[in-house]
């Protein structure tokens, strides 16, 4: 059998269609992301960049899960046979940079409870995505900032069963992508048992377990791990095809299932109107069931606010340095 051998024209043919493909594997997800067509059927990888659109709140230009008087939005942890373990928190999300801008987002997270009570964390991505996350830190202790190196994806956020790769920095091409088809979603979120719909500090009464995602269509899309001796293998998570919210995600270690989290996910256009990607959370919800740790944030909506006219001076270190213990 004579093997194909290409010519110089193919050979540079190929290695330019090579080079476009690397580029666009690097590439992370921008505000400019279009909303699909109404009539396309959007494929595994477009999928993964919507939901990182939503998840991102990149459909406004700046979001807030703020303090309103006593209410904060909480999170709480709880170990196997443990109390609940709350941290109230606050944070500023701005998306709107100028095109010319080095500065993608910045992420502003305050801390009011608990022992980071008082602690302050500014985080600065880039466009250039070869360029790490910036973290700098306010030790109220010390009342002096620290910058840290970007945390690893599979540290725990806030010692929580969430990672930091589920929060902020796993993107989509960590991953490769495969859509697994559509189907109804037929079983409600979780919730932690221990607090379900009872009063608790900071949040008010604990939301119960929502079902509002019954019978919703959403895609089933498989994401396995590009990383090497990963912690976990693949995920499979259940995504809206109307507005790409991800209800649940399964994480698979050698086929077993080891760890899920669910998301509530509330519309800011109830009239319909507007991007349908325009979301905000309500809770999340997960469990590691390795160890049976479970974690719960819960959002109230009253918090909940986004393109506030706070100026872009409000995401620097000044703000840190305001904070009080």
């Amino acid at each position: 059998m004579t093997r194909f051998k290409p010519s110089l024209k193919n050979r540079l043919c190929l290695a330019l269609l090579a080079a476009l493909q690397a580029a666009n594997i690097q590439a992370g997800v921008d505000r400019d992301l279009a909303y699909p067509a109404p009539d396309a059927e959007p494929d595994a990888a477009e999928i993964a960049r919507q939901v990182y659109f939503a998840n991102h709140f990149y459909a406004f230009d700046n979001f807030s899960i703020k303090r309103r008087g006593k209410t904060l939005s909480v999170l709480v942890n709880k170990s196997k046979g443990g109390s609940p373990i709350s941290t109230a928190v606050e944070r500023h999300l701005n998306n709107n940079y100028a095109d010319g801008d080095a500065i993608r987002s910045r992420d502003l997270a305050i801390f009011h409870s608990g022992n980071l009570r008082g602690t302050g964390m500014l985080i600065t991505e880039y466009k250039d995505d070869e360029k790490s996350k910036d973290y700098m830190v306010w030790l109220p202790r010390l009342r002096k900032i620290r910058r840290f190196a970007q945390p690893r994806h599979e540290d725990a956020w806030g010692g929580s069963v969430f990672t930091f790769g589920d929060v902020t920095l796993r993107k989509p091409d960590d991953e490769t992508h495969e859509l697994l088809g559509k189907k109804k979603m037929r079983s409600c979120l979780g919730m932690m048992e221990a607090l379900e719909g009872k009063l608790f500090r900071f949040t008010g009464r604990v939301p119960e377990r929502s079902c509002r995602q019954l019978d919703r269509e959403v895609y089933g899309l498989k994401s396995t791990s590009k990383f090497k001796y990963w912690w976990y293998d693949y995920r499979i998570s259940y995504v809206d095809t109307e507005s790409f919210a991800d209800y649940r995600t399964l994480y698979y270690k050698k086929d077993k299932l080891i760890k899920i989290i669910d998301r509530d996910w509330g519309l800011v256009n109830t009239e319909g109107e507007g991007d349908p990607r325009a979301l905000f959370w309500k809770y999340w919800y997960g469990v590691d069931l390795r160890t049976g740790q479970e974690s719960l944030a819960v959002i109230p909506r009253k918090v909940v606010d986004f393109n506030s006219d706070l100026k872009k001076s409000f995401w620097t270190e000044r703000t840190l340095r305001k904070i009080k213990r």
